[in-house]
């Protein structure tokens, strides 16, 4: 299934119905008067964060959604029926945005969350309603309130609570598959990573979410590369992991490079905590690991971790300062679950009362 993270949707919400002139007329009643019933309301058009979907590939073969109108009011008092909705489905943590795509209509951060796009027209109201002692046969009725018509555009942010930068080549995807069980593809060239990739990383007993973006090159703010529209994917992880390849001859200016298109892209990307990795440090030996730390560090002002995501050298020591920056509430306790299927494992085991 192919990676689709923008995409642009044409929406319309359904007309309401026309309400209904008729007078009803039997033999044998007297006065029967107005019966027009009213129109029926149009269907309306949402979206809805649901589980199981991590792509918006769906919209790219169906881009128009339009809810059907409601029915014409009809004698006796019928009223139309309703116009059915419709929901477009969507991954937890889209953006629903309007067709400058600048002004945000809504964030679905959570499961179930649904928010109204479209309404539906109200159905317009029959002769009978307009019955009263002054006017006893009334003639006229309302016609239904148009649909609503509009474009908008999904973008998806992926919910992670780790996002990984780095240049192309810098082993972003290497420690993801070291860590996890998430497969990206990895090889000895640039722009191996053509998609965001997650994975569900274990340390001391808890669980957490780390984002593999493609990596970015000086000028990706203006356009290089694959540019600097992967970056929000990132935009809410906690904490972000940034890899430094100590191959590569200046990992300072590496690291520069990836701060500076931070900065450029704007928002709160680069004022998020961010742990700082010399990778690939199994093709060193102690003195040039001591001396490219010691370069690195004078250069960022803070502390460097050294790693080496294919041998998986202290891969541990930087899940763990990982696990330090992320909130207790965004983690998954997996000690806590694996207890509790036990237990209730063993319960079911050892219960052998005999119950009807």
């Amino acid at each position: 299934m192919k990676f689709l993270d923008l995409t642009k949707v044409y929406i319309r919400s359904g007309g309401g119905g026309g309400g209904c002139v008729s007078f009803r007329r039997e033999k044998f009643i007297e006065y029967g008067g107005p019966d027009g019933g009213d129109g029926g309301n149009g269907g309306s058009v949402w979206a809805e964060a649901v589980e199981g979907l991590n792509t918006l590939i769906d919209f790219r073969y169906q881009q128009h959604f339009f809810a059907k109108s409601g029915q014409a009011g009809m004698g006796s008092g019928r009223t139309g029926a309703r116009g059915d909705d419709i929901v477009l489905r969507v991954p937890v943590g889209t953006e629903i945005m309007d067709e400058d795509q600048e002004t945000v209509l809504d964030d679905l951060t959570e499961v179930g969350q649904r928010v109204l796009l479209a309404k539906g027209g109200n159905g317009g109201w029959g002769n009978l309603h307009f019955k009263s002692s002054t006017n006893q046969a009334p003639r006229r009725a309302n016609p239904g309130q148009p649909g609503i018509e509009r474009t908008i555009w999904l973008r998806l942010k992926l919910i992670a609570d780790v996002g990984l930068l780095g240049l192309p080549n810098a082993g972003k995807s290497t420690f993801l598959a070291a860590t996890s069980n998430a497969r990206p593809k990895i090889a000895d060239y640039p722009f191996t990573t053509l998609y965001p990739n997650l994975g569900v990383v274990g340390v001391d007993g808890v669980e957490f979410v780390v984002a593999d973006i493609p990596g970015l090159i000086e000028g990706a703010s203006e356009g290089r590369g694959l540019g600097d529209l992967f970056l929000g994917h990132v935009e809410r992880c906690a904490v972000l992991l940034h890899l430094v390849d100590g191959t590569s001859g200046d990992p300072a200016k590496d690291y520069e490079t990836i701060i500076g298109e931070l900065e450029a892209y704007g928002g709160v990307l680069a004022e998020k905590p961010r742990i700082t990795v010399l990778n690939k440090i199994d093709t060193m030996d102690e003195e040039e690991r001591a001396f490219l730390k010691e370069e690195l560090e004078t250069a960022i002002g803070g502390p460097v971790m050294l790693m080496s995501g294919a041998s998986q050298e202290n891969v541990t020591d930087v899940l763990r300062a990982l696990r330090s920056q992320i909130d207790d509430n965004r983690l998954r306790m997996k000690q806590a679950e694996e207890e509790v299927t036990s237990n209730s494992t063993n319960e079911d085991e050892g219960d052998t009362t005999w119950q009807p």
